[in-house]
């Protein structure tokens, strides 16, 4: 299990997620294995840290997201 699944597993669902974020599911649904880096921030505080952002976001040309 990624990251990504590991997220929507913990909240139950993409429809959750998307609703604790205050975004559409189809926006979640639209990330594939890819957090965006402020969502991924949004869910380290949501889970109180135990997911981290930075291992929500992958390495494109050097940078984070």
């Amino acid at each position: 299990m990624n990251q990504f699944e590991a997220v929507i597993t913990y909240f139950g669902s993409k429809s959750e997620l998307a609703k604790e974020l205050g975004i559409s599911r189809p926006a979640v649904a639209r990330w594939k294995d890819y957090i965006p880096r402020g969502r991924a921030y949004q869910i380290e505080v949501l889970t109180k840290g135990k997911f981290k952002a930075k291992d929500l976001t992958y390495q494109r040309g050097g940078r984070n997201g």
